[in-house]
């Protein structure tokens, strides 16, 4: 595939996109300034930043070949001041004004035909604060590659380079015209096998009834809530009760979406919801751009009542996935999207995400950053709270990001479906509250 054209999967997700499922993913990141912040100079700093990146000056062309692809091209009225905006936050009282100004902006889907991100830098925060809003399609990129995109923004940023594989095979022999044909139709008929095995495996996950207790009615409104989570009380958990800082984060999320559920008036009994959870691919794909993914589908066991036993059920789910491996089973549903072709996703991929509650519930992705301090303008960053989209009826969609002895939580709800995202807010600082007592009482 031509490096300047889109994968199937990232046309999948262009294809997704409506006006109530934007397929944007997004990032809140507050910064800690030691002098007056000067927005002028802030946002100068950061076109300049953006205009040098050069995936951020692309915009989609369709394409004949592949029938119905699309590939990256320089758009010739690129504008990098169209895609940012200064907002200083209003004095008057609200109960958490950058969340809300963030919902606003989060809702608006970016114009598919101009390059596929916004900026916003927003002052008015306590303490002299600052944020800055990015907002990525996800035909441009996975969480990951947005990771990448946002160092280009930042201060320079030394992050450790990942140790290379001393392992050196030795060459083979050089293959005869045949013996290459051969390997080939090989890896071809492999590479079918297990595409279905995964369409097999999504088939036999697919729940057509009861319908989902959290579907909802598409809506073009957005709620985000922010939750900060100590580092130090994960890895308490884990070692007092097992698993890995995932599952205990997992297993933290069944608690908060359990109480949320009751107080909706929910049944939260009836089955456990069902999270998808996007698995990089980048390290065994070098030299892939856009989304590089698979998934695992990992039941959340909301209708158990003990922390310890959800947790110890979240990790048995998660060991059966690892031990699975990122490229079987219905989680997989990303690489199998990503060898259908273009065309066929242009037909009939939005009709097959309006079905995504009958595979899963949510999404829970984990975007990881390096340990390393890192600033903007020479102020240091403080919080970053990434946010995924929402797909098609689903009513929140989860997403955590760690960074220096802290775990934040980007929670995107569908506005009408959870108006009072405040609510689901504190049930995910509660059920880290019961999980880190069970944890102590063990």
């Amino acid at each position: 595939m031509p490096l300047d054209s889109l994968s199937a999967l990232d046309v999948a997700f262009l294809c997704l996109e409506g006006e109530t499922t934007p397929m944007h993913m997004g990032a809140v990141v507050t910064f800690r300034p030691s002098e007056p912040v000067r927005p002028e100079r802030l946002a100068t700093l950061l076109a300049d930043r953006a205009a040098r990146i050069p995936k951020l000056r692309m915009r989609v062309r369709s394409s004949w070949h592949p029938l119905g692809g699309a590939q990256w091209e320089e758009d010739p009225g690129f504008a990098v001041h169209r895609h940012i905006g200064v907002h200083r936050l209003p004095d008057l009282y609200q109960a958490d004004p950058l969340a809300e100004f963030a919902s606003d902006w989060i809702a608006q889907p970016l114009d598919v035909r101009a390059p596929l991100w916004n900026m916003q830098l927003v002052t008015g925060l306590p303490g002299g604060e600052f944020a800055l809003l990015l907002k990525f399609h996800h035909a441009l990129t996975d969480g990951q590659g947005a990771v990448e995109i946002a160092f280009g923004l930042l201060d320079d940023v030394s992050v450790p380079a990942q140790r290379a594989s001393t392992r050196h095979e030795a060459a083979g022999p050089t293959r005869s015209p045949f013996d290459a044909l051969c390997h080939g139709a090989s890896a071809a008929i492999g590479q079918a096998t297990q595409s279905a095995g995964i369409a097999s495996a999504v088939l036999r996950a697919a729940r057509p009834y009861p319908v989902s207790p959290t579907a909802t009615v598409n809506s073009p409104s957005r709620r985000l809530g922010f939750v900060r989570m100590d580092a130090a009380d994960v890895r308490w958990i884990r070692r007092s009760l097992g698993g890995t800082n995932n599952d205990v984060v997992l297993a933290v999320l069944a608690g908060a979406l359990r109480e949320w559920m009751i107080n909706r008036g929910r049944r939260a009994d009836a089955r456990p919801l069902r999270a998808l959870v996007p698995v990089s691919m980048r390290g065994r794909e070098a030299g892939r751009d856009g989304n590089v993914l698979s998934g695992y589908l990992c039941d959340l066991p909301v209708e158990l009542d003990d922390p310890a036993a959800r947790l110890h059920s979240v990790r048995r789910g998660m060991d059966r996935n690892k031990k699975a491996g990122p490229a079987r089973g219905p989680g997989a549903l990303p690489i199998l999207a990503n060898r259908v072709p273009s065309g066929v996703h242009r037909l009939a991929t939005k009709a097959a995400g309006r079905a995504a509650t009958l595979l899963f519930d949510t999404v829970v992705t984990n975007v990881p950053l390096p340990g390393v301090p890192m600033s903007f303008g020479g102020a240091r960053l403080g919080e970053v709270y990434p946010f995924v989209p929402l797909a098609a009826h689903q009513a929140v969609g989860i997403a955590v990001s760690s960074y220096r002895g802290s775990l934040h939580v980007g929670l995107q709800a569908n506005g009408e479906a959870v108006p009072d995202i405040g609510s689901l807010s504190d049930a995910v600082t509660k059920s880290l509250a019961a999980l880190l007592l069970s944890a102590q009482r063990s």
